[in-house]
């Protein structure tokens, strides 16, 4: 019998909510559509975070994100998860307000992350400045190589890399074979591998 903070039985559960409040909200129930929005509204902040810089428009285009979402809440069927189909929107959000102003993503927003999933292994207040400056030498090192990758290998690597979302989400979002999704992830890991080498070999 699963304990009670089993992932997978936490993870099935929260699918399970979700569905069911999905599935008020497309009756009318729009305090149901609120409670998702309070769920995830912080989750589509930090994805679309990452492609701009001004804490204004990060909060406009979050709200734009449920917004498009809650006008097309009646055709969601549940084939994937409703954070996957949320995620895909806040992107595709994100993408067009940058296309539509001729922007590129932020390129500052990948070093945020970065330093987000080491989690705490940040250096000690103590450290040496020769060590310090190699931590910032191998974070700047690495947003120049994730901002350098193509789109399609960046979103790939970013999706699995910092938000760990297995390959069958990536590739729902992505909308492509998950076999391409692999190639992808493959391709950019060996590229980020490359351009750390050298840091990483004279460390």
């Amino acid at each position: 019998m699963a304990s009670e903070t089993d992932p997978l039985t936490d993870r099935a559960s929260d699918s399970q909510t979700d569905m069911q409040l999905v599935r008020r909200a497309q009756r009318g129930e729009k305090s149901a559509f609120d409670l998702l929005v309070i769920k995830y509204q912080s989750r589509v902040g930090s994805i679309v975070s990452r492609y701009v810089y001004d804490n204004q428009e990060v909060l406009d285009l979050t709200q734009e994100t449920f917004i498009k979402a809650y006008r097309a809440i009646d055709r969601f069927r549940g084939d994937s998860a409703f954070y996957t189909w949320l995620y895909r929107i806040a992107v595709n959000t994100a993408k067009n307000f940058l296309d539509s102003r001729g922007r590129r993503p932020n390129p500052s927003a990948d070093a945020e992350d970065a330093e987000h999933y080491d989690d705490g292994v940040r250096l000690r207040d103590n450290a040496s400045p020769e060590r310090l400056m190699q931590r910032d030498q191998l974070h700047k090192a690495l947003q120049e190589a994730i901002v350098s990758l193509p789109e399609e290998l960046r979103s790939a690597f970013l999706l699995r890399e910092y938000d760990g979302l297995s390959y069958d989400d990536i590739a729902q979002i992505l909308e492509c074979p998950i076999g391409t999704v692999r190639s992808r992830i493959f391709r950019a890991r060996d590229f980020v591998d490359r351009r750390l080498g050298p840091l990483l070999a004279g460390g």
